[in-house]
């Protein structure tokens, strides 16, 4: 791999030791990697020079990583990776309702982490290599919906709605076949992979952030609907 075709990496965390030892483990696995110890210094560099993924811890001084999150997806869908304490679910699911697109609790297995980087960039690359591969098949147009996956562009009443990309491919499988019902484990496939394990409730605060999004631009959106026990569909219209 050439220096030019590296992927950039962003590790947030006011902890040096954890961003040294990351650090060295994902330069050998073969990415640049850029390192912050407080998320006002992380925004100000990230808006300037933008990255590919980034990993943000919550607990930093000065800017903590729940406003760096939001602040950050307020500009852009950057793949996100979240990391909170084992105890702190409510930061999790806190986290994942703003727009994080994973997260893994501390203590962690640095392999861990570095197949969750791997699964989320190449989740990223491929949706964006399926459209760019086909004009015609990169554009999904279900009534007010439409998604442009050469573009990662999703519009309802030809708004634009921004979503990231864990949202964008849940969306994308929902609307897919509308009024069939997808579990929650069909969607984490479709949005993670066959070989990461989430909990069930992190589909369910994607779900709810989706919806927010939608009705951020119309109040009426009701188009995904929950089935309780079973999972969620797209609603025909």
């Amino acid at each position: 791999m050439t220096e030019t075709t590296k992927q950039t990496i962003a590790l947030v965390d006011d902890d040096r030791n954890i961003l040294a030892s990351v650090q060295m483990t994902l330069e050998a696995e073969g990415y640049q990697v850029r390192t912050y110890t407080d998320g006002e210094q992380a925004l100000q560099d990230l808006i300037a020079r933008p990255v590919d993924l980034a990993v943000l811890d919550i607990k930093m001084p000065r800017m903590d990583g729940m406003e760096l999150l939001q602040r950050l997806r307020a500009r852009s869908s950057l793949p996100i990776i979240f990391l909170s304490s084992k105890d702190e679910e409510v930061d999790q699911l806190m986290g994942l309702r703003l727009g994080a697109d994973d997260y893994i609790t501390k203590p962690f297995s640095q392999r861990l982490l570095i197949e969750r980087i791997r699964a989320l960039l190449r989740r990223n690359e491929a949706n964006r290599a399926e459209a760019a591969g086909e004009a015609s098949g990169s554009l999904l147009v279900r009534g007010n919906l439409t998604l442009d996956e050469a573009r990662h562009r999703s519009q309802w009443h030809e708004k634009d709605v921004p979503l990231t990309v864990t949202e964008f491919l849940l969306v994308k499988a929902l609307a897919a076949r509308p009024g069939l019902v997808k579990s929650r484990d069909q969607l984490i496939d479709a949005a993670y992979g066959d070989n990461i394990y989430v909990d069930d409730r992190t589909i369910d605060s994607h779900i709810k952030r989706v919806r927010k999004k939608f009705r951020q631009v119309d109040d009426d959106f009701n188009q995904i609907e929950t089935l309780y026990g079973i999972g969620y569909r797209y609603k025909e219209e």
